[in-house]
């Protein structure tokens, strides 16, 4: 509750003289800053909330209301003074610092040179020829095939029937139109097709390559591609195999002590089929429970998904002349650019394929 016959006069504060002298130190601290790192510790320390004019001010709050008015009329002008001296002062700074730079940065762009930026291949390349690299020294082979492809080895024959919805425009470029009988690959699952008809077992191929499929271009999608693709086929394989190959290339892709899982899912060309995750390489799982240390990479979940597998179906098998009674086989799938953002850390895909050469040269030569 204020006083009536509190007097202004008596709250040294708010004297003239009191004000006068927070004014000029002010404006003498704001001349003598060299730099804007000083003049914003002067500014805060004479036009911040605890400057001393600032802390006056809280007190006309408890003078009369005869009173308020006189002692604002003092003030205010005097915090006005302040900050138009600090903003003068930082403009003079500013000056002071864009003539500085423009003297310390300058270039002589007359001076001959013969220094070339140096290049850097691309990170999918790479990662792509490392998993080659990691099969072929398996005694596995490569194997390619066309990017345009029949509807037969791209649906037909992986146990996909005309009806099911991969097949529609929505999910699938076709070339020319949907009966044209010709697409731009929606997985590498063709060359396999195109490898069991052309040898017989044992089989053992990994099939990298570009694929296409109606995503739009977005942090987590792009329309074009890359995967690659594992087949095996030979008497006596089980998921046991399989199991043991994705926990080999998890190793080789992410350091020791990585390892995979197996969920149950559906895929035409499999069966048994599954999701495969891959334990989280930042926290291997140790986040799971524990909220002392979360993990963003995993949510704290411990897994993060990473492609799919499953013992090839007979009926595949079939279409392509091998007996599925002698023979049996398993294959798995994964997406390059989802296997790169993983190592690397990249946080959106669209990085990956937008062309800007800063990001490949930040992986400059890399094998």
């Amino acid at each position: 509750m204020t006083s009536q016959n509190f007097d202004p006069v008596e709250v040294a504060a708010l004297q003239q003289e009191t004000v006068d002298a927070n004014v000029a130190d002010a404006v003498a601290a704001f001349a003598a800053a060299r730099s804007l790192d000083e003049l914003k510790t002067a500014g805060l320390a004479h036009d911040g909330d605890r400057s001393p004019l600032a802390l006056a001010n809280r007190e006309i709050g408890a003078l009369p209301p005869a009173a308020r008015s006189a002692a604002g009329k003092r003030l205010g002008p005097a915090r006005g003074a302040v900050r138009k001296a600090l903003a003068a002062r930082q403009v003079e700074l500013e000056a002071e610092r864009d003539a500085r730079v423009l003297v310390d940065e300058a270039v002589d762009v007359t001076l001959p040179t013969d220094r070339q930026r140096s290049g850097a291949r691309h990170p999918l390349t790479t990662v792509q020829e490392l998993v080659g690299d990691v099969f072929v020294a398996m005694g596995w082979e490569i194997a390619e095939g066309p990017e345009a492809e029949g509807a037969w080895f791209n649906f037909d024959a992986l146990n996909t029937p005309p009806e099911h919805p991969s097949r529609d425009l929505s999910d699938t470029f076709w070339v020319g139109s949907a009966g044209s009988g010709v697409v731009l690959r929606t997985q590498t699952s063709p060359v396999q097709i195109r490898t069991m008809l052309e040898q017989r077992p044992p089989i053992y191929v990994v099939c990298p390559g570009k694929v296409f499929r109606t995503d739009e271009l977005d942090a987590t999608h792009t329309p074009v591609f890359h995967q690659v693709e594992g087949l095996a086929v030979d008497e006596g394989l089980t998921m046991a195999h399989l199991k043991g190959t994705l926990d080999h290339m998890a190793e080789a892709m992410f350091g020791p002590g990585i390892v995979t899982r197996l969920r149950p899912h559906y895929f035409p060309f499999t069966e048994p089929s599954a999701e495969m995750d891959l334990v989280c390489f930042v926290c291997r799982g140790e986040s799971v429970g524990n909220p002392d240390r979360p993990c963003r990479t995993c949510s704290s979940e411990g897994w993060i998904e990473w492609g799919g597998c499953g013992m090839v179906d007979p009926r595949v098998l079939t279409a392509c002349g091998i007996d599925p009674e002698r023979y049996s086989g398993f294959a798995f799938g994964m997406g390059i650019e989802r296997t790169l953002m993983f190592r690397s850390g990249v946080a959106d895909m669209r990085d990956i394929v937008e062309g800007d050469v800063r990001f490949t040269q930040a992986f400059g030569v890399e094998s």
